[in-house]
Order: structure tokens, then C-alpha cells, then sequence
């Protein structure tokens, strides 16, 4: 039995968007151990996908040092990996391919590039579809990559639910990273003033980040915590596919609504488009505007006022 290894160091939505991958690349290796090299803040989460055997952490220290990346080059090479599997594109796994890990066989977007094919274009597709050309001139067959499937996440939260809500709810999500501050849309307390006012069978609730508890009080909903801390990513997960409708900015939680199957909406400004990050599914559908700014509550209302209406 030969090992394989997968690298995917992050963010969640990248964790989230990669669970048809990970299937594709299970059912071409059905009897080998696979391993994902990935960062601390998913090893738990990984250790669950039902794709994955074994989860190893890259504590991704600067490259200049040395004694990092001689300690990782020696638990890589001492697993003899068949193959590698690079989902993280990134300079530093190119590095590790070129200068750490001694493996010849790897599969990047770099190495299946059909020949004519700039790498320049290749990053305009959607990710999804990325990924789908690096599987399929990889000889995997690509049977999930492009319908990811979050549901293996969930944990059980209806002791968590139950204390904080007690009929159906829409969740939102209103910040963001601190460093991508633009992608927030300011409005979320009007729109749920409007919701309330026209839908008063839903509760609306909120899942605060580790960063976000403070932040929490700004925002007129109901908030989601377990034991006086947030919810971890399986919690959220669990949340996220309870609930009728989500309404997000472009964060993770979007991506695990999208996956998860869930009605919802997330709201685009001008820093991507909702087609690169593959986010829109058939029952999840993005707001695109120039200006986040100029996106009224009222506009985001009335795109999804059917759908409220459909929650019973």
C-alpha cells in the first residue's frame, strides 16, 4: 500500500470548496493511505472527512529556517509519498516540490498544464473548474470536484439550538476578516429590522467568530455560542445546515452554506466575483455590486422576499 499526500494549507472556504476533491482523489485511491499536509486551525475538522486517513501539520515558518524545514523534509521523505496532490498552487509548495520534498511524482497546476496554456490565464477560471483540469490531466476521474459536498463537517448541535432557538431561523454572517474589512456590508441591522417586521415565523441569528464575540453586540440578532465561546468549524457546520436561509458576506461561512446545500445569498463588491470563488450553487446566489456601499436593505430584501416566503 502506497501513501499519498495532499497539500491544502488554507483558508476554510478553500478547506470547504476542496470536499469534492478529496472524494475524487479517494476513489482513485481506494486502497492507498492518504495524508493532507495542512495548518493547526483544520487539523481537527480534517481528522474528520471521511477522505482522509491521516492529517499532518505545516506550521509554515519562514523559509529561512532552516531547522523547520529539515525536520519537515525528514517526517515528508520518511513517508515515501507515491504522489502528491498540490491543491495549494501556492509559492511555497512549488518551493517544496523544487528544494524539500523528494518526491517526482506531483501533481500541480504547473505540471498538468496542457502545453499553449499560460499559468497567467489558467488562474482566471473559476477555482473549481482549476481543479478539475488539474484532476483531470492527472488521470482522476472529477465525478465531485465541481458539487462539493460540506454535509460530512456537521456535528449534532441540537442541545446547542435548542437553548437559543426555539423555531426555524435565517443565520447571517456580517464581518468579516479584519484584514478584508471591505468586504462588509454595513446595512445588516435594517435588513433585519425589515425581516422581522415581515417574517415574524423566523428568528435570526448570528455565529460570532473568536474575534467577533465583542462585535456581536452591535448587531440586533440572537447569537449562537456553546459554553461562552464560539462555535468550532464542525459546530458551525451543524448550525449552518439547520437553519432555512443564509445571508452572508463573502467569508467562509458563506462557502460552507453554499456546500452544505442551504438557501441563501452573499453579497460581492468589486474585490472578486462570485464566479471565480465558485460560490453559487442552484439554491445559493450571490449580489454582485461595484460598491458594497451603495447595496440598499431594501435591494437585498427584495431579491430574496420569495424565498422567506417559502419558509414555513
Amino acid at each position: 500500500m502506497s501513501n499519498i499526500l495532499i497539500i491544502k494549507h488554507g483558508s476554510l472556504g478553500d478547506i470547504v470548496q476542496i470536499s469534492g476533491v478529496l472524494k475524487d482523489i479517494r476513489e482513485k485511491h481506494p486502497n492507498n493511505k492518504i495524508f493532507i499536509l495542512t495548518t493547526f486551525p483544520y487539523k481537527k475538522l480534517l481528522e474528520k472527512c471521511p477522505f482522509i486517513d491521516e492529517v499532518l501539520i505545516d506550521r509554515r515558518l519562514p523559509r529561512w529556517n532552516i531547522f523547520y524545514l529539515l525536520k519537515l523534509r525528514k517526517i515528508i521523505n520518511k513517508l515515501k509519498f507515491f504522489i502528491v496532490y498540490d491543491l495549494q498552487n501556492s509559492s511555497r509548495s512549488l518551493f517544496y516540490r523544487k528544494y524539500l520534498f523528494n518526491i517526482a511524482n506531483w501533481c500541480s497546476t504547473i505540471t498538468t498544464l496542457k502545453k499553449g496554456t499560460k499559468k497567467s490565464d489558467f488562474d482566471t477560471f473559476p477555482v473549481l473548474e482549476r481543479f478539475k483540469l488539474q484532476l483531470d490531466n492527472s488521470n482522476v476521474k472529477s465525478n465531485f470536484t465541481l458539487k462539493p459536498d460540506f454535509s460530512w463537517a456537521c456535528a449534532n448541535v441540537d442541545q446547542i439550538v435548542k437553548r437559543f432557538i426555539a423555531k426555524k431561523f435565517i443565520i447571517i454572517f456580517p464581518f468579516s476578516s479584519p484584514q478584508l474589512k471591505h468586504k462588509q456590508w454595513s446595512y445588516y441591522n435594517r435588513l433585519i429590522e425589515i425581516i422581522k417586521k415581515n417574517h415574524t415565523n423566523l428568528d435570526i441569528v448570528m455565529a460570532p467568530g473568536p474575534n467577533e464575540m465583542n462585535e456581536r453586540k452591535k448587531i440586533n440578532s440572537i447569537s449562537i455560542i456553546n459554553a461562552e465561546r464560539s462555535l468550532n468549524i464542525m459546530e458551525l457546520a451543524g448550525v449552518i445546515k439547520k437553519s432555512s436561509f443564509v445571508i452572508s458576506n463573502d467569508t467562509g461561512p458563506a462557502h460552507m452554506a453554499a456546500h452544505l446545500g442551504i438557501n441563501g445569498v452573499v453579497l460581492f463588491g468589486y474585490h472578486t466575483t462570485a464566479r471565480k470563488v465558485s460560490i453559487e450553487t442552484d439554491n445559493f446566489k450571490a449580489i454582485s455590486v461595484n460598491d458594497l456601499n451603495d447595496l440598499s436593505p431594501d435591494e437585498v430584501y427584495l431579491n430574496i422576499k420569495n424565498k422567506l416566503n417559502l419558509i414555513n
